[in-house]
């Protein structure tokens, strides 16, 4: 099974406002990047989109670790969210319904088809790669690399 690294972040000028993520895959020397744009929209859900949008890339089942500086991603998974929330019905421990149920849906089929750990990593620190994500995230909302 092959290993890739994806390494993502997400953006947005005003929560809400133009938003706009950033992914990179990393498989062996080779290195892809994507970005992309959403006009209204909040930060979280940018999050969500990078990974979901880097994931969606992978064209066969793979090993993936998911470098994120979301904990609202990353706890998901290593924290149990995700699956608490899918057997209470879409609802938080308090009984309110989950944010973004759109985006998790969507990134609980991804990750199923994939062997997927997550990783956080520290924003605007010394990890190049999560930088770069962060710059192609607003470089994104500046040209309007609406979807």
């Amino acid at each position: 099974m092959h290993k890739i690294n994806l390494y993502s972040d997400g953006a947005c000028s005003g929560n809400p406002g133009p938003g706009g993520w950033g992914a990179i895959l990393i498989f062996g020397n080779y290195q892809k990047e994507f970005s992309g744009a959403t006009p209204d929209t909040t930060n979280n859900r940018m999050e969500l989109s990078a990974v979901i949008e880097g994931l969606r890339k992978i064209k066969e089942p793979c090993e993936v670790t998911v470098y994120s500086d979301s904990a609202y991603v990353v706890n998901a998974f290593t924290q149990g969210w995700l699956q608490n929330w899918q057997k209470n019905g879409w609802r938080t421990g308090g009984k309110k319904a989950v944010q973004n149920t759109d985006l998790w849906r969507e990134l609980a089929e991804l990750v199923k088809q994939h062997r997927v750990s997550f990783v956080k990593v520290k924003g605007h620190s010394d990890n190049k790669f999560n930088n770069r994500c962060d710059e192609l995230a607003r470089i994104a909302i500046q040209e309007k690399k609406y979807a």
